[in-house]
């Protein structure tokens, strides 16, 4: 479980992105490497001293025609809306810069914790340099080269002293499922449908909904908490025109959820932040559906429905799992059709198989379709384990997991969806060597 949020923020050329590499290392969650599934480098799961937590790279953020100073001050911004704490990097070689104070101003005002590193003391000569950082009033600096990897130690220590102990309760009977898109594609709209009353405010605007939505209700006798991504935005549009600050607002909500609700606009169609917002909910793991919204608004025939399911499958090819939904928000239409689909989908990431009926399943694959050499030689594979869910997750005993192929995965994973269903759901197989 992710237990909070560390921003990394400064001006430019002090190092942030080194020191969030090095601190990342190679521990960045990613799941596998599926084409089509955007791997953005402003964000990673990072760990220290077995705690887990979300790292955000603010100097990735960047903003068109912006001035310098303006860059600074809004990266700072979504430092201290998004954190829970703060590493503000310096450059112990050139000293304090005015863009350092004007930073440090902002996040004292933040009342965030505070971590204050002074980079690129990577020789004894520049040591004394960090004193005249006091002045900052942020706290003690701490003495690093992300470059070389001195202090990181000591500044993860700090930063996890900091972070919140608290873990969100989670009622074991509630079904939590956020919805996601980027901005305007109706996802106030649908969850006003889904909750049956004007629970959150809904414009044409862009950005009209400021405070964070998570509203818990029950459905025929099931307990359900949805959490509505529109809610969880920055007052201001040019933060809606920052594809990567969207996506990192969706992260936090895709992270609470058992399923996830990606909206697409069917009247606009499909272009690539759709792609780049799906691509989270696929790698954490989650059940997901898609969610075609405004469809009262496409003029049809009767092809339209295929035509645009099969451009979805196109351009969602890592989630050909998700069952795809084409609804009007507005017009109520098949929203009737969702409470059972999540239900499945929540059901099918927690499903678990026998281990007998497992190795049967996958007996009969290879036997349908013999593995081939690669990579030098022939796979085998001996016998299987599912070995955790959410998602179901299985572990392959082989001869050499270099011998599996990418498309022999894929092949595997299909017939264990023929075989157990699992709609809905990414199905990960890991490839181990037989001791």
């Amino acid at each position: 479980m992710i237990k909070g949020v560390l921003a990394i923020v400064g001006r430019a050329n002090v190092g942030k992105s080194t020191i969030f590499n090095r601190i990342v290392g190679e521990r960045v969650s990613i799941v596998e490497d599926v084409p089509g599934v955007t791997r953005d480098r402003i964000y990673a799961n990072a760990s220290w001293l077995t705690r887990d937590f979300r790292i955000i790279d603010t100097g990735g953020i960047e903003i068109e025609d912006a001035s310098f100073t303006e860059q600074i001050r809004m990266q700072a911004e979504i430092a201290i809306e998004e954190a829970d704490v703060i590493l503000f990097v310096v450059n112990g070689r050139e000293g304090i810069t005015k863009e350092d104070v004007f930073v440090a101003r902002m996040l004292q005002k933040s009342r965030k914790p505070i971590v204050l590193a002074v980079n690129k003391i990577d020789d004894q000569a520049f040591k004394d340099n960090i004193y005249d950082f006091y002045s900052l009033g942020v706290g003690e600096p701490i003495a690093v080269s992300g470059s070389h990897g001195i202090g990181i130690g000591d500044i993860l220590d700090e930063i996890i002293k900091l972070m919140p102990e608290t873990e969100d309760e989670h009622d074991e009977d509630e079904i939590r499922f956020s919805i996601i898109g980027r901005p305007n594609v109706g996802k106030s709209s649908l969850t006003n449908a889904l909750l049956g009353e004007e629970r959150v405010i809904v414009s044409d605007i862009e950005g009209t909904t400021r405070d964070a939505i998570d509203t818990a209700f029950e459905k025929d006798g099931q307990k359900y908490r949805v959490i509505d991504t529109a809610g969880m935005r920055k007052k201001g549009k040019i933060y809606e025109n920052i594809e990567k600050y969207s996506i990192l607002r969706a992260l936090s909500a895709v992270e609470k959820s058992d399923v996830v609700l990606v909206v697409v606009d069917g009247a606009q169609g499909i272009i690539e932040q759709d792609k780049h917002v799906a691509g989270n909910a696929h790698e954490a793991g989650k059940a997901v559906i898609l969610i075609v919204n405004k469809w009262d608004l496409v003029e049809k025939d009767e092809k339209t429905m295929q035509k645009m399911e099969k451009e979805l499958r196109e351009q969602f090819k890592y989630l050909d799992y998700a069952p795809i939904v084409f609804v009007s928000a507005k017009e109520h239409k098949r929203i009737g059709q969702l409470f059972p689909l999540i239900q499945e989908v929540y059901e099918n990431n927690r499903k678990r198989v026998t281990t007998s009926v497992l190795n049967d399943v996958l007996i009969d694959a290879q036997a349908m379709n013999p593995t081939t050499t690669f990579n030098g030689g022939r796979l085998k594979i001996y016998y299987a384990n599912q070995v955790s869910i959410c998602p179901p997750t299985f572990v392959l005993f082989t001869n050499d997991p270099m011998y599996l192929h990418f498309s022999y995965k894929r092949y595997l994973e299909n017939r264990l969806r023929e075989a157990f269903g699992f709609e809905g759901t990414p199905i990960h197989i890991i490839a181990r060597k037989r001791d």
